[in-house]
């Protein structure tokens, strides 16, 4: 049985013994389908959210890092649908360019941010983030939400909105907090990441990304405590300082606190993959967060 002392589920180092547990129940259960192993396994060790709900999505993500690496052997997945990879998602008319929208921002007000929840509009929004996204689309780690941008005087879709789980660490917010690692560790949850922005490439409206950015701030909290069961007190997003300048998120009063180092944003091996370098900027959501990421108990 191999030793598997460096992994690590949510920041919580996976002991030999829960190694053993858990490919016991892959063994016994090979019947079981990914998403029912991952659920086993987190109803076992207790893997949940403030919420009660289980970590499953982690969970299925932990343990096909497992398979990836020969430490265990998952089913083969029974999903039907293609993977959504960069060149899985088909292009069609749906999201074509349209011809360039040039008006003030106050013309588009009332702006809504729109969750996406229905399978169609999942759809919809993978293809045009993939199709006018630098990133393309990937999916994301952990915990996510998903928004289109409207405007309700006209009707119309401006954009795409993403946030997810937080970055592992990154050296300068965590020194802007002032955590300790066993802090981090606990709380780093209450951190959301705005993972994708995209205002469509025909929308010519001045300072219409900082609006969003500012709506935002007031939306994400409320959601995401309805969707997972905790309000986050902090957004971060990292920016590719060679494609963009961050003038919006500044103008949203977004902090920037310093740059990355050209790891992945989950790294927890220190160990650098030729990213690119990104400026970190930080968005705090209420006044006392930073003595509530400090808070030895998490707050739900």
């Amino acid at each position: 049985m191999p030793s598997v002392i460096s992994e690590k589920f949510c920041g919580q180092t996976i002991s030999q013994d829960q190694f053993e547990e858990i490919a016991s129940i892959i063994a016994m259960f090979p019947k079981l389908s990914r998403a029912e192993l991952a659920n086993t396994i987190c109803e076992l060790f207790s893997w949940k959210r403030p919420t009660g709900k289980l970590k499953s999505i982690e969970c299925r993500q932990f343990l096909e890092r497992l398979d990836a690496k020969g430490l265990i052997q998952l089913p083969a997945n029974r999903s039907t649908h293609k993977p959504r990879t960069k060149n899985a998602i088909d292009r069609t008319s749906k999201t074509k360019s349209q011809p360039v929208i040039s008006m003030k921002v106050k013309e588009l007000r009332p702006l809504k941010l729109h969750k996406v929840e229905a399978h169609d509009e999942r759809q919809l929004w993978y293809e045009y983030v993939d199709r006018y996204h630098y990133l393309g689309y990937k999916i994301p780690f952990g915990a996510q939400l998903r928004y289109f941008i409207q405007s309700e005087s006209n009707h119309t879709r401006l954009g795409c909105l993403q946030f997810s789980s937080p970055a592992w660490q990154m050296s300068p917010r965590d020194r802007w907090i002032g955590w300790t690692g066993e802090q981090r560790k606990r709380n780093l949850q209450l951190i959301v990441n705005n993972s994708r922005f995209l205002i469509f490439p025909w929308m010519e409206v001045k300072n219409l990304a900082s609006a969003v950015l500012s709506l935002a701030a007031k939306t994400i909290p409320e959601d995401w405590f309805d969707a997972f069961g905790y309000r986050p007190v902090l957004m971060e997003t990292l920016v590719d300082k060679k494609r963009f300048s961050g003038t919006c998120y500044r103008a949203a009063n977004w902090i920037h606190v310093g740059e990355t180092t050209g790891r992945g944003r989950m790294d927890r091996e220190n160990k650098r993959h030729g990213k690119a370098v990104k400026d970190i900027y930080l968005y705090p959501l209420v006044k006392n967060y930073r003595q509530t990421l400090r808070q030895s108990i998490r707050p739900v």
